[in-house]
């Protein structure tokens, strides 16, 4: 069956059915949805009638099943991800008796809730925590759908994960209740998160009703510093145009630094897209994608991977595709970035000075500077480089892969971490760990001092018992700053995993470059 031929199918089934305004459609649409799921591969677009196409266009027109007179379209869902949080999803379908409509295109890993400390779950110390990462397995089994629990070596952060095993690919159009969803357009797809009720209506259709967002574009040029990477590059993007910049948005990043990132850095920068406001973050496959998908588990093989390869081709937006709006960023002059504030658009170069909320184009920004400014402990002026910290974090679905890993042990290796800090190493994944350890990366960090885990969320976000004390300040690989995010009272500062070694080494916020000097 084409995807053509489905969506047909469903656009019947949606003109006779009422379509209400919640978002979870009722038993009568789950029986009459096919359940035979189109691949990813026969999602077609008729390029003789739509040319001069966004990237973001093609997946859009290929899932679009019907328009309904409110503006949302219902669209079809390739892959749906699935985490420990979702259990409320799953109490959704039971209350109304609903099972999965297309298990098979589901996947699931506990990554929110687990212990890093050790894989026993026992050892969750809040029992409705503990409850929600035995549900997933229990959940996920009573559906069909494919799951790694936390005795699997491929488990670990979902958007990690997945990607790592193939399940993320270009053309496809990928939903997860998690907002972070957006690292998946780094292989070329169209992904975003969504909450607990569209899990739920996901679960139940393998559709999802949207409004079109908006097409913006960043082009990066010139060429990275040495010691500047991915997330300088997100920070600084994050910085200029603001938290809300690309509100009402997917953005396609494109021009010679994207070409130039590997897979690993492309995750960090669509990942951080939501924290700019972003619906998704996309940059178009090219030979890097398809040399990290190819012998990938679940990636096709032999004639359909051909198949595939010369579909996925064709997604890259049209030379004179237009966008809503363009920003075109000279990254030649970056230095590497840390935040001082709780949002990621607090950014500045290492070297910079905190601001003074004078200098706020507006009284509501001064305020938010300042209220920033007295929760974190700072003052206006203050140098950044030289800012004692009491804890170092290196892991997360932004910069918790093997390229993170190694590019912070070349930092560390043969230098200890300073008395006065906590520092720890969270792999994103088993498989991560594993690679690592066979590499002798989990050596380095444990002869510097550093504390080497097992997979998951970890420090991220300070659900699983992974927090700081109250007024502790971190330096962490992570994607978000916020108030309390590391525990009640933390005081975070994003940065990258090489900053983050820095750190962790000199006790404070430093610049890495010297240190990769003194290697050279």
């Amino acid at each position: 069956m084409t995807f053509s031929h489905a969506a047909h199918d469903i656009s019947v089934v949606a003109k006779d059915l009422e379509l209400p305004n919640h978002r979870l459609t009722c038993a009568r649409w789950c029986a009459r949805v096919p359940a035979t799921a189109p691949t990813d591969g026969d999602n077609e677009v008729n390029a003789t009638t739509r040319a001069s196409q966004t990237l973001f266009d093609k997946i859009w027109h290929a899932h679009h099943v019907v328009e309904r007179e409110d503006g949302q379209s219902l669209l079809y869902v390739d892959s749906h991800f699935l985490q420990d949080g979702s259990a409320p999803a799953f109490e959704m379908l039971r209350r109304r008796g609903l099972k999965a409509h297309a298990p098979q295109r589901g996947f699931a890993t506990p990554d929110h809730y687990v212990p890093t400390h050790s894989r026993d779950l026992a050892n969750i110390s809040d029992p409705e925590k503990r409850a929600m990462a035995n549900a997933l397995r229990d959940d996920s089994a009573s559906l069909g759908i494919t799951f790694f629990g936390i005795d699997d070596v491929r488990q670990g952060i979902v958007h990690v994960v997945a990607p790592e095993q193939g399940l993320s690919r270009p053309g496809m159009l990928i939903v997860c209740g998690d907002s972070h969803t957006s690292t998946h357009g780094a292989v070329g797809a169209l992904a975003f998160g969504i909450g607990a009720s569209e899990v739920a209506h996901v679960l139940a259709t393998q559709s999802l009703w949207q409004r079109k967002p908006k097409a913006l574009r960043i082009v990066l040029d010139g060429k990275l510093a040495a010691g500047v990477g991915a997330k300088d590059v997100i920070l600084a993007i994050i910085a200029r145009i603001g938290a809300g910049g690309a509100t009402g948005h997917v953005i396609e990043y494109a021009g010679p630094v994207i070409a130039g990132l590997s897979m690993e850095g492309r995750f960090t920068v669509c990942n951080m897209s939501i924290e700019a406001g972003a619906r998704a973050g996309m940059i178009a496959p090219d030979d890097t994608t398809f040399n990290y998908l190819a012998g990938r588990p679940f990636a096709p093989t032999g004639a359909q991977w051909d198949s595939e390869l010369a579909r996925w081709r064709t997604l890259a937006s049209d030379p004179d595709a237009s966008f809503d709006k363009e920003i075109s960023i000279d990254v030649s002059t970056l230095r590497p970035m840390v935040t001082w504030g709780n949002s990621p658009e607090d950014a500045l170069p290492i070297d910079g000075c905190v601001p003074d909320p004078v200098t706020a184009p507006n009284a509501e920004r001064r305020a938010t500077m300042q209220r920033a400014m007295d929760y974190m402990g700072l003052t206006p002026g203050m140098r950044l480089e030289g800012l004692k910290i009491d804890r170092a974090f290196i892991g997360s679905c932004t910069n918790g892969r093997i390229e993170d890993l190694k590019t912070a042990a070349a930092v560390v290796k043969g230098r200890k971490v300073a008395q006065s800090v906590e520092a720890w190493v969270v792999p994103g994944s088993g498989l991560v760990k594993q690679e690592a350890e066979s590499l002798g990366l989990d050596r380095v960090f444990k002869e510097a001092g550093f504390q080497w885990r097992e997979a998951g969320c970890s420090m991220c976000l300070g659900t699983n018992g992974d927090t700081m004390a109250p007024g502790q300040r971190s330096a962490s690989t992570t994607n978000r700053n916020f108030v309390g995010r590391q525990g009640p009272g933390s005081r975070t500062h994003l940065m990258s995993p090489a900053m983050v070694a820095a750190a962790a080494l000199s006790g404070c916020l430093a610049d890495v470059r010297p240190l990769l000097d003194q290697d050279k």
